[in-house]
């Protein structure tokens, strides 16, 4: 699944691929946004952790990955 984020006064949003549900992942930004944790800490299908400070965030997108299409076809 994908997850971005987006991060105030960045130019930037964070993208990355993570292997955890949709209702894992809601989960763990709720309990950092209600300010259980400091920190919001993601980790990627790599095993790489990212970790924003949740003062910080301006919002996070879950979903599905869109497969891009390459070549000719019928649209």
């Amino acid at each position: 699944m994908e997850v971005k984020i987006g991060v105030q006064h960045a130019p930037r949003e964070i993208v990355l691929e993570s292997g955890q549900s949709v209702e894992e992942v809601e989960s763990i930004v709720a309990e950092a946004l209600a300010g259980k944790t400091g920190l919001l800490s993601l980790q990627d299908e790599k095993g790489r952790k990212v970790l924003v400070p949740t003062d910080r965030l301006a919002y996070v997108e879950i979903g599905e990955p869109t497969v891009r299409k390459v070549g000719f076809g019928a649209l």
